[in-house]
């Protein structure tokens, strides 16, 4: 799945260091986020490339010929397709899967042309901005380590057309990371239109509402995550108040990025599978999960340590093995829609007769 790294063509010597990368196409001693620092006890058995084989053979039966059966089964098998997208989408098939989840297929169809259009023929006031920022996105996955090469400029041209295409939104950092992990995965085009069917709201809840000026929607999800740790983790809860840490230190860019930005890669690509099939609750689960799974370290915690671990939780924390069945038994949907109506009216002024 991982991108080959390009070599300089004008670099010539003796010696060719090799630089070891990860199945994902990460630098392994520059980036945390390596699927081996959860495959220490793995088996590569015999048995379990069988397993693996028979689960991508599942798949392939379900979505069809590129794609063509996928409507027709989760009409049929809705909870299979949910038990099994939690499982893990197969590596080989999850740009396919997340397009076809997404919306963004049938967007890409009915519109025909129109990404070229706005990257070719159009302008964006976000240009200055997007280059700036370019080089932060993944800078230890080889796709984008070459400065203006093939992935830098693959994300320059999908950030480029969404300031375009969405002039209210336009271009906000955390957006380069969510493009960043759809280009690892699909084609400019492909990649454009999930961005727009995630902000736009082609399934799930609009998401543009992250980036729009003064970050709404981000402050609504803090104050419905706040809540749900009060009333969850009662006794974290309870100390974050007395060292006064709030979700903001530490929570907006689960929101921003969908844990694309700090999170283990291996663990991010499992939430986003469900997040783009069940929504953004995922992220409360997984958040409210790890607290809770730290919890009892974390509130031994003074504020200057406290703020540290909250950013560097352990390994163990981070295997999607471990962490996610504890959040998928987490229940919030209700909750979270209480919050939002109690959140609403703690921002709209009463009018005044």
């Amino acid at each position: 799945m991982s991108r080959k790294r390009t070599e300089n063509d004008g670099d010539s010597g003796p010696v060719t260091l090799h630089i070891p990368i990860d199945r994902f196409g990460f630098l392994k001693q520059e980036h945390g986020n390596s699927p081996e620092r959860f495959s220490k006890a793995r088996s590569t058995s015999s048995t379990d490339h069988d397993r693996e084989e028979r689960k991508l053979r599942k798949w392939r039966k379900m979505i069809g010929v590129g794609g063509s059966d996928w409507k027709h089964y989760v009409r049929r098998k809705p909870n299979v397709v949910k038990r099994r997208i939690r499982k893990g989408i197969p590596d080989c098939l999850r740009g396919l899967v997340w397009q076809l989840i997404s919306g963004s297929r049938d967007l890409l169809l009915m519109n025909p042309g129109v990404y070229e259009q706005l990257v070719i023929y159009e302008t964006s006031a976000s240009e200055l901005d997007i280059i700036r920022d370019i080089s932060r996105t993944f800078p230890s996955h080889v796709f984008f380590q070459k400065r203006h090469g093939p992935g830098q400029r693959s994300l320059y041209n999908v950030l480029k057309a969404y300031s375009v295409y969405d002039r209210d939104v336009g271009y906000v950092q955390g957006m380069g990371f969510i493009a960043g992990l759809l280009l690892l995965y699909m084609s400019e085009e492909d990649a454009f239109w999930l961005l727009v069917a995630l902000l736009k709201g082609a399934v799930h809840a609009p998401m543009e509402g992250l980036y729009h000026a003064g970050l709404p929607l981000v402050q609504q999800y803090l104050f419905q995550l706040e809540s749900l740790v009060r009333e969850l983790i009662p006794k974290l809860g309870e100390h974050f108040s007395q060292e006064m840490i709030n979700p903001s230190m530490y929570a907006s860019q689960w929101f921003i990025t969908v844990f694309s930005y700090s999170f283990p890669f291996p663990l991010a690509l499992r939430i986003w599978d469900v997040f783009l099939s069940e929504g953004v609750k995922i992220v409360f689960k997984v958040g409210l999960a790890l607290l809770n799974y730290c919890q009892d370290e974390l509130v031994k915690l003074p504020f200057e340590k406290l703020i540290h671990a909250l950013k560097t939780f352990p390994e163990d924390a981070m295997n999607p093995d471990i962490l996610l069945p504890l959040a998928y038994s987490i229940k919030v949907s209700k909750r979270l829609e209480e919050l939002k109506l109690d959140y609403e009216k703690t921002i709209t002024k009463p009018v005044q007769p």
